[in-house]
């Protein structure tokens, strides 16, 4: 079963925290550090979800994700915004830009991997199975 999880986040202690906790649970993280090579990735690696800071260099989360849903091979990806960018009307934004979900950072560690299943097909409970 397909489990990547691709990570589209520019901060580097982010980007540690979350691929700690989901390979920790039997994901597979591909990452990125920028909303263009986010892009770029997610046409070629098949992920069966993507998390996506909305405050990246270049290209921001809402662009990313509207980019994205322009894209066939992403219709079904479910895309959950992951980001400490939580001001007023920011999450119906980048919901009506393409994104499925939405976690405001801090994450906490004890919730997130159950936070990311919500938003995969099935609910899964493991991704190795």
């Amino acid at each position: 079963m397909n489990n990547r999880l691709l990570v589209i986040e520019d901060n580097e202690q982010n980007l540690y925290l979350i691929r700690f906790l989901l390979e920790k649970n039997g994901f597979s993280v591909i990452a990125a550090e920028d909303g263009k090579t986010g892009v770029e990735l997610a046409l070629r690696c098949d992920p069966l979800a993507i998390l996506l800071d909305i405050q990246l260099p270049g290209m921001s989360g809402f662009a990313v994700a509207a980019a994205l849903r322009t894209h066939r091979c992403c219709d079904g990806v479910p895309i959950i915004a992951v980001t400490s960018h939580a001001m007023v009307g920011d999450r119906e934004q980048i919901l009506a830009a393409g994104a499925t979900g939405y976690i405001e950072k801090p994450i906490n560690p004890e919730t997130f991997v159950a936070d990311i299943r919500k938003y995969l097909p099935n609910h899964l409970e493991t991704a190795d199975e």
